[in-house]
């Protein structure tokens, strides 16, 4: 059988990384874990990545690169708030079924990871984040889109923390589709849980 190509083996060995620091941690998890996963020597691995935290960056790196590129052409594209903050909502639960384990990553060690100067730009990504969905909130109240009385802040945070807490619960590939789970969190976050009757 022939190998896979180098830039093939290396996504593999990332996704047994991230699968692996999602599952243990990334304190807990070791080179060797890693390679053991992999059915290779730790010293194999060292072929491809030079660290741990060099995988963990590049794990983070890819995961955050392609949530930004989809944020950005949201808030570039689309001029109504609702439709933007719908899109907003998609988009990341797209992430979470695309890219779980390094969600999970993220979740779970970012505070952590901070501490290490290689990881400064996740402060960078918070505050992108954060212009991006209150921006998108503030223009909704300023247009009457939504509420006069919401407090933007307020509701960055909730919308914040429920959407990516789903990672903890949502299994890619299981029952509910990513477009099924985003519908339901609109349709409560837009609508409420009142009846409709």
């Amino acid at each position: 059988m022939p190998k896979p190509p180098a830039s093939d083996r290396r996504a593999e060995l990332l996704n047994l990384a991230a699968g692996l620091f999602a599952e243990r941690g990334y304190k807990n998890t070791t080179v060797r874990d890693i390679a053991d996963a992999a059915g290779i020597l730790s010293g194999s691995l060292y072929h491809h990545f030079d660290s741990k935290e060099t995988m963990a960056d590049e794990i983070l790196r890819t995961f955050l690169d392609e949530l930004f590129r989809d944020y950005r052409a949201i808030v570039e594209q689309e001029s109504d708030p609702r439709r933007a903050f719908e899109q907003l909502v998609d988009a990341s639960f797209q992430a979470i079924d695309r890219s779980h384990a390094a969600i999970a990553l993220y979740q779970n060690e970012a505070k952590q990871l901070r501490q290490s100067p290689r990881f400064g730009y996740l402060d960078e990504t918070d505050r992108e984040f954060r212009e991006i969905w209150l921006g998108t909130l503030e223009k909704g109240i300023a247009s009457g889109t939504f509420r006069a009385d919401l407090d933007a802040t307020m509701a960055y945070r909730f919308v914040r923390d429920t959407v990516w807490v789903a990672v903890r619960w949502y299994a890619p590939g299981g029952k509910l589709t990513a477009e099924a789970v985003s519908a339901q969190y609109l349709s409560m976050i837009l609508e409420g849980f009142q009846s409709r009757d």
